[in-house]
This record gives structure tokens, sequence and C-alpha cells, in this order.
């Protein structure tokens, strides 16, 4: 079975998450993501500390889809450095990863 993948983003609100979702899905880069509100993240960006609300998206895809998700993300994203954070799958069920295969195909 391909390589199973999530990748985490953070976007500045829930509609544009949603909007960003409903289209990575829709083009088969995903197979599903999960909107999670109430998120608030602290950084530093240009030297200023930054505490701001925001919401984290899951996506659950492939290895295969990484580059063209990733370049989707720069291109549908508001942020000048959206986060794209690819984490490795070690276990999954087979049914579950093979909904995930049939939905990005």
């Amino acid at each position: 079975m391909e390589q199973l993948k999530i990748v985490l983003s953070t976007f500045p609100t829930h509609e544009s998450a949603e909007t960003f979702a409903k289209t990575i899905v829709e083009e088969r880069l995903a197979a599903c993501v999960n909107i999670v509100p109430g998120l608030t993240s602290v950084y530093k960006w240009d030297g200023k500390l930054n505490a701001e609300s925001e919401v984290l998206v899951i996506i659950k895809t492939s290895e295969s889809k990484i580059v063209a998700l990733e370049l989707r993300v720069k291109q549908l994203h508001s942020y000048q450095l959206p986060e794209f954070v690819v984490l490795e799958v070690n276990k999954v069920s087979a049914a579950y990863g093979a909904w995930v295969l049939e939905n990005i195909r």
C-alpha cells in the first residue's frame, strides 16, 4: 500500500480553512480534512512576539500527493509563509488506508 501522510497547516479563519479543505478534497489532493477551531498560536514574526487565533487543518493524503499539495497550499493560502508539516503514518487500518487512496485517485 502506498505510504499515507498527515499534513498540518493553520488558517486565520474557519471560513478560509473550509474553503481550502473543500478545494483540495474536490481536486483529490486529500481524502479528508479535519478543521479544528479554537487554536491559539504563539510565534515570533519579524522579531515581534505574536499570539493569534487560528484554525488547524489535519489533511489525510498520500506520499504521491505531497508535492502537488504543498504547491496548492502556497497558491491558496493568505499567509506569506503558510505552515506545511508532513507527518509519517506508522499504522493505519487496511480499510481506512484503502478508502484514503481510493478518494485521492
